[in-house]
């Protein structure tokens, strides 16, 4: 009998945990896309920051940008948000020229999780100290990451 490798039993059990924790995300599809690091989180991630974990917390302990309260609200990650460019929109859609943003709220509209849109249409998330995957946009329903609440868009930067 062949025995997995290393990385192949990294894998499995990366999926296993992923999987028992998020149970749609496997209906949906998706792909492990990076390891695992506690560096940075869901928010940093969809900033495209790898550098730094992002949340709101009193303590001070994490980042988060001066000038947005540090609130656990929608409208204080749509703060954090517009000041890298980003505007609230209504599709979710691929859009040519733009970069666009989820942001995921439990019923009582408290944000939870981003995700950030791909240039193929799929998602890329960050799931806590996991890997990042690459996933459909209502991969995450029926967990504690609630519903999306708010999708953002920028403009795409011009390639140099």
């Amino acid at each position: 009998m062949a025995s997995l490798g290393q990385g192949a039993r990294v894998l499995v059990l990366s999926k296993e945990r992923i999987e028992s924790v998020f149970p749609h995300i496997v209906d949906s599809g998706y792909s492990i896309s990076s390891p695992e690091s506690s560096e940075y989180n869901c928010i940093a991630w969809a900033a495209e920051d790898t550098e730094k974990f992002w949340w709101p917390d009193n303590l001070n302990i994490s980042y988060w940008p001066l000038e947005i309260p540090r609130e656990e609200t929608t409208e204080a990650f749509v703060r954090a948000f517009e000041m890298l460019g980003y505007s609230c929109c209504e599709d979710a859609s691929c859009e040519e020229g733009y970069e666009k943003i989820a942001i995921y709220a439990d019923s009582s509209s408290k944000p939870t999780h981003m995700a950030r849109q791909l240039n193929s249409g799929h998602w890329t998330s960050k799931l806590g100290e996991l890997e990042d995957v690459e996933h459909d946009l209502d991969a995450f329903k029926n967990s504690d990451y609630g519903d999306v609440h708010m999708i953002m868009k920028r403009p795409k930067e011009p390639k140099q």
